[in-house]
This record gives C-alpha cells, sequence and structure tokens, in this order.
C-alpha cells in the first residue's frame, strides 16, 4: 500500500530549551512541513510513503532531501529548482505563554512552482492514498490550482483523497481559503479538521464549544462533521480535540465521523514536549489505520494515540512505531519504563 503527499518542507529554526528568540544567540535547526510530517510518520509505520515537492539544487535543499531519506521516505518525485527552502522559526511556549511561529518562506522553490513540474499521473501509478492539507494551496494561487490538479488526477486513478484543512491565517484570507478550498474539496473522500478549520474555512461553527477557553461540546463536532460531509460528500470526517488547558498541558481526543455515525477516541492528558506535528501525526495514524482495515472506533483511538505520542517528541517528525501507537492504544498509558 503506497501513500503519495504533496506539499512544503521547509528549515525549522528554534532556540534551546524554552528561550524566547529575543533571548538566544544560536538556534536549533531541523526540517519540517505538514505533508513531509505525514510521510515521515507513515514510514516510520512501515508503509511505502513518497512524498512530492520542489527544493532548490544547493546544500540546504540536499539536506531537506535527506532528512526525508533518513526514514525511508521515497523521494524520487521531488523535483529540484527554484531558489530557497522555506523557513520558519519556533518558539516554543510554555505554562501561560504561548508558542509562536514565525514564517519566512516567501518565494520557496515549491512557492514558485508551475504545474509542468508535477506529472501527477505518474506519480500516482501504483498509489493507493493521496494526501495534502490546506497549506499548500495557500502558498500561491498557482499552487492552489495544482493541488486542485493533484486532486482531480488522484481521483481519476481511483486513490483515495484525503485533506488536512490546517488552516493558516497568515498565509491567506478566510475569503481566499473558503473559495479555493470549495473547489478542491470536492475531491476529497477524507476530511481532517480542528476545531477552528471548519469556521474558519467554511463557516461551520461547533455550538457550544469555546476554543479560547478550551470547551469543546461533543454533540457540536458531530454537526460540524455531518455538515462538511452533507456538503462536500465526504466519506469520513476526521476532528481532534484539544482543550488547551496551558502551552504545556492539554487534554487531547479525537472523533470520526462516517454513514455509521460518530466515534470518539478516549482522552488523553499531555504533557507537551513540542506540540507542532501533532495535527500531522494524527492524520498519519489515520491513514495508516483506515488502509489497514482497523474499525471505525480503532481507527480514530489509533490516530489519536499516535499523535498523543507525538506531543512527547522533539521536532515536527513523529519518532515512534506502530508497535508503539498501538500499545498506547490498548491502554499502557502509564509511561513506565519498559525494560
Amino acid at each position: 500500500m503506497r501513500v503519495v503527499t504533496f506539499g512544503e518542507i521547509m528549515l525549522r529554526l528554534q532556540p534551546e530549551d524554552h528561550l524566547r528568540l529575543v533571548q538566544c544567540d544560536r538556534l536549533e535547526a531541523t526540517f519540517g512541513g505538514a505533508e513531509a510530517n505525514v510521510a515521515v510518520s507513515l514510514a516510520n509505520f512501515g508503509m511505502d510513503a513518497a512524498f512530492v515537492t520542489k527544493l532548490p539544487t544547493h546544500e540546504v535543499g540536499q539536506s531537506a532531501l535527506n532528512s526525508l531519506r533518513r526514514y525511508g521516505v521515497d523521494t524520487s518525485y521531488i523535483v529540484r529548482g527554484g531558489d530557497r527552502v522555506g523557513i520558519y522559526f519556533c518558539e516554543k511556549g510554555a505554562s501561560q505563554r504561548p508558542s509562536k511561529v514565525i514564517y519566512d518562506r516567501s518565494a520557496s522553490s515549491i512557492a514558485t512552482a508551475s504545474a509542468e513540474d508535477f506529472d501527477w499521473e505518474k506519480i500516482f501509478t501504483g498509489a493507493d492514498w493521496f494526501h495534502f492539507t490546506g497549506i499548500t494551496p495557500a502558498l500561491s494561487p498557482t499552487l492552489a490550482k495544482i493541488t486542485l490538479q493533484a486532486a482531480k488526477a488522484a481521483k481519476a486513478k481511483g486513490l483515495t483523497v484525503s485533506c488536512d484543512l490546517n488552516f493558516r491565517k497568515k498565509l491567506w484570507s478566510r475569503e481566499a481559503a473558503r473559495e479555493a478550498m470549495s473547489e478542491i474539496c470536492g475531491y476529497v473522500d477524507v476530511c481532517i479538521a480542528n476545531e477552528e478549520d471548519a469556521d474558519d474555512v467554511f463557516g461551520i461553527k461547533a455550538q457550544g464549544s469555546d476554543v479560547g477557553k478550551g470547551v469543546l461540546d461533543r454533540d457540536g463536532y458531530v454537526s460540524v462533521a455531518k455538515q462538511l460531509a452533507d456538503r462536500f460528500g465526504f466519506k469520513a470526517v476526521a476532528i481532534t480535540l484539544r482543550e488547551s488547558l496551558s502551552a504545556s498541558d492539554n487534554n487531547w481526543a479525537g472523533m470520526l465521523y462516517t454513514k455509521d455515525g460518530a466515534e470518539f477516541s478516549p482522552k488523553y492528558a499531555v504533557h507537551i514536549v513540542d506540540r507542532v506535528g501533532g495535527g500531522d501525526s494524527f492524520a498519519a495514524g489515520l491513514i495508516y489505520a483506515m488502509m489497514n482495515g482497523y474499525t471505525q472506533r480503532d481507527a480514530v483511538g489509533f490516530a489519536v494515540a499516535a499523535s498523543c505520542l507525538k506531543h512527547s517528541v522533539e521536532g515536527d517528525y513523529n519518532m515512534v512505531t506502530a508497535a508503539e501507537v498501538q500499545s498506547l492504544a490498548a491502554g499502557n498509558a502509564s509511561g513506565r519504563v519498559q525494560r
């Protein structure tokens, strides 16, 4: 079973420990990006995962590509060219101080890519699943068109298509997101969102919930999922449920909605080491579970457990195995030393 993901991989720069950017005199360098994170997670689960993007030919571009190869991601369809790798600066929050992200990704290689760079017929040969996020079409009007072309091509070849809405207000407006994503979502089978995305992109709000105060209402999210499925014909809608108690501590759960109704996962009390990539690890867990024939309840349980573990791992990539996720999903949540 083969999964193809498409998007941007960036250089991540962050202060050591929990220092603020204005305090530090050195930065740690790693790589990450939504769809790249999904591909690495799936490769770590033992799946055949390919990541498609465009990277410059210089050493920073090669380092980004090498970071994917290290974990067994297929990079053979990565196009080389352009001038720069996008950068994001990550200042990790703690307690009541929130984390902050500063983007420096304008005119990156993928943002300036053209439709001719990607042969989707060839890329999707032998593939079973295509995944992207709402971040990719937000990078440029051309990328929005390319993402639409990719979704159409995947659908035409019989792939399952998944999209994590992932609205980023620093990249585009709600109006631009709604226009582009409304068309793209017509080719999506599995939609993934969090408590804000459906409202920001499509104006569908969970009644009885207050994200800022960490208040979640289950019935409201079932209603959101049903409205999304009814509007776009999604076969499944997955929603992550985060109760933000502080930057250091969250409650974490998820819901998976299909024509058979809604299933909720157990809720985990998470003490956060690094929350960046948490949603991507959920998406990867869901893709893995659905492709391996898990029941609806077990699929959302696996996805949430995978993401729960990611919150304990530094960096964008989720460095856990399928066996470790299955152990947590089975109830082994004590964190005792394994000998």
